[in-house]
């Protein structure tokens, strides 16, 4: 059974990019490397991560951050867990921020982590991106963009295209010169000559659609933890 290291070489994937993409090229090299993301190479927990990215959604980064430390403190630990959340009963959490939907989505992370639905970060290393995401988008509240996310950030997969990304399209936009963005079909058939490294063309995706902005916008945080 193949296993799937977590990174991939960055410098190696630049120089596919801009070998087979003139004009992503060129804004490779206006931009220059992004390095390697560190938390590729550190061990991470799916539940807490997946808990966490439930909680930040649809919130800034400081107001999902008090949110997730009064969870934190109402359940005596930093690890969100089905054990840890059934330490508080619903209006515990919702007191803490939590909203309704929210809560329902914690509650069928537990669940599912208690059933053993839920892949270990051992058990994802021999799957492929497809067989991950198909484990976990049935999970309340998650979605595809959000596995996706963590596909990229804390796995380290090197061929992940977000196509529903607004940002990613905005990207593909200027690249391209185009009037309007991309649909998410005709993206994913653009990005076809990305790959094997659709992730690091992502990252430079990004890039692109930030550096064009007319004026500073507030990141978004698109990885758990």
């Amino acid at each position: 059974m193949p296993r799937w290291s977590r990174g991939f070489d960055v410098d190696a994937a630049a120089r596919h990019l801009r070998r087979h993409d003139p004009a992503l090229a060129a804004w490779i090299r206006r931009i220059g490397p992004i390095a390697a993301e560190p938390r590729w190479r550190r061990p991470f927990d799916p539940v807490d991560a997946l808990a966490r990215a439930i909680l930040y959604q649809q919130l800034s980064g400081k107001a999902a951050a008090t949110i997730v430390a009064r969870v934190e403190a109402a359940i005596g630990s930093a690890r969100l867990h089905a054990d840890t959340l059934a330490r508080c009963d619903d209006p515990t959490l919702r007191a803490c921020g939590v909203s309704g939907n929210k809560l329902l989505a914690l509650r069928d992370l537990a669940q599912r982590e208690s059933l053993g639905e839920i892949p270990t970060l051992r058990q994802m290393s021999v799957m492929d991106e497809a067989a991950i995401v198909a484990a976990l988008v049935p999970i309340r509240g998650i979605g595809r963009w959000t596995v996706e996310m963590m596909l990229m950030f804390r796995l380290g997969r090197p061929d992940v295209l977000p196509v529903d990304d607004l940002g990613i399209r905005k990207g593909a936009q200027l690249v391209d010169d185009l009037e309007s963005m991309p649909t998410p079909k005709t993206l994913a058939e653009r990005g076809e000559v990305w790959g094997p490294f659709r992730t690091y063309a992502s990252l430079y995706l990004w890039r692109i659609a930030d550096f064009a902005a007319p004026a500073p916008r507030v990141p978004v945080k698109r990885s758990q933890g």
